[in-house]
């Protein structure tokens, strides 16, 4: 089986643009929801659907494929699974380094869709040397002074941060320095690396900063309404216009005051 440091992705070669790529994954976890599913053909617009896109541009990304659909049939789901899977690079061996195995490293290492998607962990790594020989999902924990080593011995060309901000920076400058030249960082701190690493952060913290601006603009609106309403509620009736011709004044009747009507 080829493995990551042999063989990479086609994208770029390919002249596919970044938010196209960033949209792949969605397509394929929909279209790996069909195949599951046993459905066999599916059209632009229920497959957008199923990835949060406007059928417009599902077509125009997949037009980079060279994967058009039948009209009136719709695109073939396994043929398409295939294409995006060999065009992200998972029809091939990943092996993946974890940095720091924490409460969310080892989330990470316990992650199932990592081997189901093309991802082999290929090791473990903490600098706690309590941490060492422990085995966390079935892999037991090594200490980072074999960092360098396990990266040549495995081929890994993607390695994932997990450490605490202030360690992150230095983590990334062995992995780099090692030959990884992918990394997903969940450390909440920006990477500096040099041209040629592509790094991917992951900031759980953004993005419920993000989730509670909505939340508030939401309880804002709602606000807003409630005051327009209470508003409305509380405004005096207006008064007819006085007829034509009238003074605006009022004289008493037998039934209480009455408009004193005045010729114009």
């Amino acid at each position: 089986m080829a493995t990551g440091r042999t063989h990479r992705p086609a994208t770029r070669s390919r002249g596919i643009p970044e938010a196209t790529v960033a949209r792949l994954p969605l397509y394929l976890r929909a279209l790996t929801a069909l195949s599951e599913r046993s459905v066999p053909t599916v059209s632009s617009e229920e497959l957008a659907a199923a990835a949060g896109v406007n059928s417009a541009k599902l077509r125009k990304d997949f037009s980079y494929l060279g994967s058009y659909g039948t009209r009136g049939v719709g695109y073939d789901v396994e043929y398409l699974v295939y294409q995006i899977s060999r065009e992200l690079g998972l029809t091939q061996d990943w092996p993946v380094v974890i940095v720091g195995i924490g409460n969310l490293g080892a989330a990470l290492a316990g992650y199932g869709g990592f081997a189901s998607r093309g991802f082999r962990v290929a090791a473990l790594i903490d600098a706690d040397p309590a941490m060492t020989g422990k085995p966390v999902a079935g892999i037991p924990v090594q200490h980072s002074d074999e960092l360098e080593k396990i990266i040549e011995e495995d081929g890994v060309s993607i390695g994932v941060i997990a450490t605490p901000a202030g360690v992150a920076q230095q983590v990334c400058d062995r992995l780099v320095a090692a030959g990884v030249t992918s990394i997903l960082n969940f450390a909440p701190t920006v990477l500096s690396v040099p041209d040629g690493v592509d790094v991917r952060k992951v900031d759980l913290s953004i993005e419920l900063q993000i989730l509670a601006f909505h939340e508030q603009r939401k309880a804002g609106e709602e606000s807003n309404a409630e005051a327009d309403a209470g508003a409305e509620a509380e405004a005096p009736a207006v008064a007819p216009p006085a007829p034509r011709g009238s003074t605006g004044t009022t004289r008493k009747g037998p039934d209480g005051d009455v408009p004193a009507v005045m010729p114009a």
